[in-house]
């Protein structure tokens, strides 16, 4: 077998993956990788097998193999299919086989930059780095320096770890981009954090001609950097941007399909998505974010207290330890819902003095009634209590608020702060339709609607129904009916309050 050397330019990394001095120990069991070296042949244009011809056909869609390493490709897979591994793979052997300091200032060292959804998942990737590069004799004396997150070589190449931030990856020089389950990336800042960060790294490959962005994620959503990728790219032969489809099994046929058949009966569509590499149809965005924008004061980060107007509050409470303790209160001009403050405390924090804060606020805008979360139980009653407001819990659950609130944006019958967390947890809310037809509206995975939660509910107790102004005006002149049980539990069913 062939002997390959760092130097050797010539050498692909399936050379280095059958060489038993490289790569080859982590690839005993070939079979069970004959659907990655399809992949990883058409990524670096490396004349396939007629076995790895077929693969990549299905696979892609398209009839002809590639002729040049892909500068740009997106991997859409099923989960457990390996993808975290060949990206550490694909970063070691772009940073130690590949020579970028042609394209280097004196002193400016090239990046092979790893991004993941969170810190554990950098973890394990790093962790996979860090066996290939120190097990491998060859590799490991080219290692100058290791630090927590990074290894800087000997050829003035670093690979990093890092987690998806559209502030972390600017000012890098990046030879390589390896961007791991982007279609499940996070930011509290930001809606569209894919493509945020996208948009951050390209700049910084600019000046390196060949260098290269790979994408993997399971698929989610059909919205996002993924979909957008594999709608313009998929199944189109000479296409640069390669797009590669396959579910759990036919990359990895390790994994039981007892497992995969498990998941399909508890839930066909999160299975086809999470285990078949299908993109989901029953997820949609529930706002646009023209909708909110439009309804969005510039500027307005606070209102100031107006006497003679009747406020009303939701507050969504939290033990301190997970999520955010978030309030928000308004106000009703004619039949507008005006949004005046917003509280957000993230955890660590302790209950009781937030609530203390909390009641301190609503006091100066002369409110001694809050509703809230029907499902925090009794100690918020009881703490608002204390410091003499009253606590009632929500006449609807969060999901049916949101369905409120939606038409009352699109008519814009709210006014928003410019305050970038509302913006960010209401665009990122989204619509899931169940097995039985039902829908439920939510936060993305790994997301928060602590703030949309509160907005939400503040904002419907005015406008979500007819409000207790409306029917005042409605019944004027009609006294005994306005005085009438059956109209007060009529206005308190709406979840009016303050």
């Amino acid at each position: 077998m062939k002997r390959v050397r760092i130097s050797e330019p010539s050498a692909s990394i399936l050379d280095a993956i059958r060489d038993p001095h490289l790569f080859g120990p982590w690839f005993k069991d070939r079979t069970t990788w004959a659907a990655w070296f399809a992949f990883l042949a058409a990524l670096f244009a490396v004349p396939m097998s007629a076995q790895e011809r077929e693969i990549y056909q299905r696979c892609t869609g398209r009839s002809e193999p590639p002729s040049s390493v892909a500068s740009e490709a997106w991997l859409v897979c099923g989960r457990r299919a390996g993808k975290s591994f060949i990206l550490a793979l694909v970063a070691v052997f772009l940073a130690c086989f590949h020579d970028f300091r042609q394209y280097l200032a004196p002193g400016e060292r090239g990046t092979v930059l790893v991004i993941a959804t969170d810190r554990k998942q950098a973890r394990v990737i790093l962790r996979y780095i860090r066996a290939l590069l120190t097990q491998v004799p060859m590799l490991a004396s080219m290692v100058r320096r290791e630090t927590a997150e990074a290894f800087d070589l000997s050829n003035h190449v670093t690979i990093e770890v890092g987690t998806a931030s559209f502030r972390s990856t600017r000012g890098y020089t990046i030879v390589a981009a390896l961007c791991d389950e982007l279609a499940f990336w996070a930011d509290e800042d930001s809606s569209e954090p894919d493509a945020e960060v996208l948009a951050a790294i390209r700049p910084g490959m600019a000046t390196i001609p060949n260098a290269m962005l790979l994408c993997a994620s399971s698929p989610y959503a059909r919205r996002g950097a993924l979909w957008t990728a594999h709608r313009k790219h998929y199944g189109k032969d000479h296409d640069p941007v390669l797009v590669w489809q396959a579910s759990t099994r036919d990359m990895n046929p390790s994994v039981p399909q007892s497992v995969i058949d498990e998941a399909f009966e508890r839930d066909p569509s999160s299975a086809a998505a999470e285990y078949g590499a299908q993109f989901r149809s029953d997820i949609e965005a529930l706002i646009a974010r023209e909708a909110v924008e439009a309804c969005v004061t510039p500027g307005m980060l606070e209102r100031p207290r107006m006497a003679g107007v009747k406020y009303v509050a939701f507050v969504d409470p939290s033990g301190g330890s997970a999520d955010s303790m978030t309030l928000a209160i308004a106000h009703a001009e004619k039949d507008v819902a005006i949004l005046d403050a917003v509280r957000e405390r993230k955890p660590p924090f302790s209950p009781e003095a937030v609530v203390a804060e909390f009641a301190l606020l609503l006091k100066s805008y002369r409110i001694n009634k809050v509703c809230g979360d029907r499902y925090a139980g009794e100690w918020p009653r009881e703490r608002f209590k204390v410091h003499g407001i009253t606590y009632e819990p929500a006449a609807k659950p969060k999901s049916d608020l949101y369905r409120d609130l939606l038409p009352a944006i699109n008519s814009r019958k709210v006014e928003l702060l410019d305050i970038e967390r509302i913006r960010t947890q209401l665009i990122g809310l989204e619509r899931r339709t169940a097995r039985g037809g039902k829908d439920s509206i939510d936060h993305a995975p790994g997301a928060h609607d602590d703030l949309a939660n509160v907005v939400a509910g503040v904002m419907t107790s005015i406008v979500g129904h007819k409000s207790a102004y409306d029917v005042r005006n409605f019944f004027v002149g009609d006294q005994a009916n306005w005085h009438s049980g059956r109209l007060q539990r009529h206005i308190r069913s709406g979840g009016f309050s303050g």
